[in-house]
């Protein structure tokens, strides 16, 4: 292929913002588990930024928790609500299990706070109407925390798709996961994680190919669940099967505004090394985005590009991004959000896209549980 279509697709490069640290934003980090870990130790290297509260329902946890992570002056609270009453917050980070998000995201925005939520949304679909409800009527910012969004190879997907060297997409695969990989905490159990490998990683590579596409509205969905694996003491221990009770294996068959059809699978655990490449299909050409064996937040390899070119078929190995800039893609995550607020400008990943990424997965739970394709019905905002 030529020059010119390959030069289109040049690595990004971005100028390094001068940060003003005159007057640091104060955030507070609601839940103290495993996520908020990368989110403390990113926020850490913000000179701008300052943790001063924390929250945990489990006593304790906050405090031992700062400390380990060399966080002093932190006031700790037994809850949200509490540290929302007692401080004055520029910004939380909700990094509480998946049931609870919704609220505590609401109650932040009530209080006036701006919110970094993590993935997933929330759990249900009028879960997510009721989260951009309380959005609109704060004025605050609140960003969804898919990281990947962050990674330059990423970036470059939706600038091939963008570019119009595909033509009109009509077709799109999707998904991964791993052979082995189930997590244990509150990720296995309804009534703190409420989806399983579904809104763990699954909403990832959804949101890497909408995004591609602009997010495009769902309109139905034949769904397919299981838990096999993460039930069966043979391949998870036991303790943890006999209380796990969510997904680790789904697979959908999503149509979307546009004519476009999305063929989806994501996994936990299986017996392959992987349900296959995301590939996207257009009229003019197609891009296959090699798989991960974990969502790691990049790609799992070149991608390649295929084509028609003066009447020969060609492909073209788009090489790969590397980063070196310091921090990673938590701390791009949490330095654009802050970012954001200090400019007054929008959300770098918007309750109006994550919206429909909710959108189907509480599809494709409602599909798979009544065993037939379902029409995705959005509450009104």
């Amino acid at each position: 292929m030529s020059d010119t279509v390959l030069n289109q697709f040049a690595p990004p490069v971005e100028e390094e913002d001068i940060i003003d640290i005159k007057e640091k934003l104060k955030f507070g980090i609601v839940g103290t588990g495993w996520i908020a870990e990368a989110h403390v130790e990113s926020l850490k290297q913000m000179p701008d930024v300052e943790i001063v509260a924390g929250a945990d329902l489990v006593e304790g946890k906050a405090e031992k928790f700062f400390k380990r992570y060399g966080v002093p002056n932190v006031r700790c609270y037994p809850d949200h609500k509490a540290m929302l009453e007692a401080e004055d917050l520029d910004a939380v980070c909700v990094c509480t299990y998946n049931t609870t998000h919704a609220q505590c995201t609401i109650d932040s925005l009530k209080k006036g706070v701006n919110v970094l939520l993590e993935k997933p949304m929330c759990v249900t679909i009028e879960e997510a109407a009721d989260i951009i409800r309380a959005e609109k009527e704060s004025g605050k910012l609140l960003s969804i925390g898919f990281q990947p969004r962050m990674d330059d190879n990423m970036k470059m997907i939706k600038k091939i798709v963008q570019s119009g060297e595909l033509g009109k997409i009509y077709y799109i695969q999707t998904g991964g996961g791993r052979r082995r990989g189930i997590p244990n905490s509150t990720f296995i159990e309804k009534k703190t994680a409420g989806i399983g490998a579904l809104g763990d990683i699954g909403c990832y590579s959804l949101d890497m190919v909408l995004n591609a596409i602009d997010y495009p509205k769902p309109l139905t969905v034949s769904g397919y669940k299981s838990n096999f694996f993460g039930t069966n003491p043979k391949y998870n221990n036991p303790q943890d099967a006999a209380r796990f009770d969510v997904d680790d294996f789904a697979a959908a068959f999503i149509r979307l505004e546009g004519d476009i059809v999305l063929d989806f699978r994501i996994s936990w655990a299986m017996h392959l090394d992987t349900p296959g490449d995301t590939i996207i299909l257009g009229t003019e050409g197609a891009l296959r985005i090699p798989s991960t064996e974990c969502w790691n937040g990049s790609v799992g390899g070149p991608m390649k590009l295929y084509k028609d070119l003066a009447g020969q078929q060609v492909e073209v190995e788009i090489p790969l991004c590397h980063d070196d800039s310091s921090g990673g893609l938590f701390y791009k995550k949490l330095r654009s959000f802050a970012d954001a607020i200090r400019n007054k400008a929008e959300a770098p990943v918007p309750t109006s896209q994550i919206f429909y990424n909710q959108a189907i997965l509480d599809g494709i739970m409602k599909s798979a549980q009544l065993g037939r394709e379902i029409e995705i019905v959005l509450p009104q905002i």
